[in-house]
């Protein structure tokens, strides 16, 4: 192979840890300049450090993931940016966790039905975890609500916009300066109330 091989990350909070995935890549001898790594919900691919990654790829490349719902977590999504990666851009792709989907080989007509099959079942079955994720947190509340718990604002006020705020300091639009200065908290508040919010939406 005589492309550059390269490694995609991806969490969905800054709490969470990359660790297996980093190792993954580890084991794979990627070197640390080309993994890409994102701390950000998998519902879209409006992700900074992917969007990097799609500028660096070149024909004949190799781009490992350790599983599909690291790449995304929305079904049409998902089956677009396969078809972007493996026919736009000319990449093989590795998912670490599933040898099946491995561009590399079965390039032929079974082995190509094969994977796309796969690939479908298994993008399905990570929007619906996700879809699951947020009936498990509606059900909490729920139950909570039931048994006394109160749900009210926070002691620290967030902005009625925290919403779009958050969107575009995810978007790069802010820095992180900017806003915790729109929500005029701390950073170590901003954060706490961040990771709040992603569980009331339920973003995995």
């Amino acid at each position: 192979m005589d492309g550059k091989v390269y490694g995609y990350i991806r969490v969905s909070s800054t709490e969470q840890n990359e660790g297996r995935q980093l190792i993954a890549m580890k084991e794979r001898g990627i070197p640390r300049e080309d993994l890409f790594i994102d701390k950000q919900s998998g519902k879209d691919f409006q992700r900074p450090q992917y969007k990097r990654l799609l500028k660096k790829l070149k024909p004949g490349d190799l781009l490992y993931i350790v599983s599909i719902d690291r790449l995304g977590r929305n079904y049409k999504e998902i089956q677009n940016q396969w078809r972007v990666l493996t026919k736009e851009k000319e990449v093989d792709i590795c998912v670490i966790d599933m040898p099946l989907l491995d561009t590399r080989s079965g390039k032929d007509l079974m082995g190509t039905f094969i994977a796309d099959l796969v690939l479908q079942i298994l993008s399905f079955v990570a929007e619906n975890e996700r879809d699951n994720i947020r009936k498990r947190q509606a059900e909490g509340i729920a139950a909570a609500k039931a048994k006394g718990v109160k749900f009210g604002r926070p002691a620290t006020d967030m902005p009625e916009d925290f919403e779009l705020i958050v969107d575009a300091w995810e978007g790069k639009l802010l820095t992180l300066e900017e806003a915790v200065s729109l929500c005029g908290v701390s950073p170590a508040t901003f954060y706490r109330r961040l990771r709040e919010y992603r569980r009331l939406k339920g973003d995995e």
